[in-house]
């Protein structure tokens, strides 16, 4: 049994270093380092359930860290011609068709197109064109890797909804894309809407 949990515990300590999300990460990574502190404890093997202990409790600092960290968020509205845009693109592109497909002619002078900055960092890129007065069609809404934990979403969605308002726009209309990506849209407080042959995801601005 002891035995089990010790190869349990490896498996979860190497789970956490597959996880892009730093704070994924570090709860998975304390979860396994419990373990082994535990395993060690039990067959008696003391230098492994000190060291595990200590990486416990090095886990805990940096996680109430993060949640006790403020982030600073800023919309950047992006000028035609943008070299870091293309690089953006280009750089996550795959990731991005991992959610939804890149369909849409980006080049389009018409589109809205924002970067969500955090701590300064572009952390996302949001992309859409008014389709008619008051609703906007969301052709790419996409966080980079380490920033997904929501607040980007939220903040754009929420905090600056006023920006999507001030521009007439009262309705976004979201392709659900993948099946990670319709969970997102759940998240973000988008509803399915199955009233046409291609089914839609809305978001209400009131």
């Amino acid at each position: 049994m002891l035995e089990y949990i010790g190869y349990l515990a490896s498996l979860i300590v190497l789970i956490s270093l597959l996880m892009s999300s730093v704070k994924k990460l570090r709860w998975i990574n304390l979860a396994g380092s419990l373990l082994f502190c535990v395993y060690g404890y039990f067959i008696k093997a003391y230098p492994v359930a000190v060291m595990n202990g200590g990486i416990v409790i090095i886990n805990l600092v940096y996680l109430v860290q993060m949640y006790k960290k403020k982030d600073y968020f800023r919309i950047t509205p992006l000028d035609e011609g943008t070299h870091y845009f293309d690089y953006f693109m280009s750089y996550y592109k795959k990731d991005i068709e991992s959610f939804i497909p890149e369909e849409h002619n980006l080049s389009n002078p018409e589109l809205m197109k924002i970067f969500i900055l955090r701590n300064a960092v572009p952390a996302g890129i949001f992309i859409g064109k008014e389709v008619q007065p008051g609703e906007m069609e969301v052709f790419i809404d996409y966080v980079t890797p380490q920033y997904r934990d929501f607040k980007v979403g939220n903040f754009l969605f929420e905090n600056e909804k006023e920006m999507f308002m001030n521009k007439g726009i009262h309705k976004l209309i979201s392709s659900p894309g993948t099946e990670k990506h319709e969970k997102y849209l759940v998240k973000m407080g988008f509803k399915k809407d199955e009233s046409k042959p291609e089914v839609k995801y809305i978001k209400e601005l009131v």
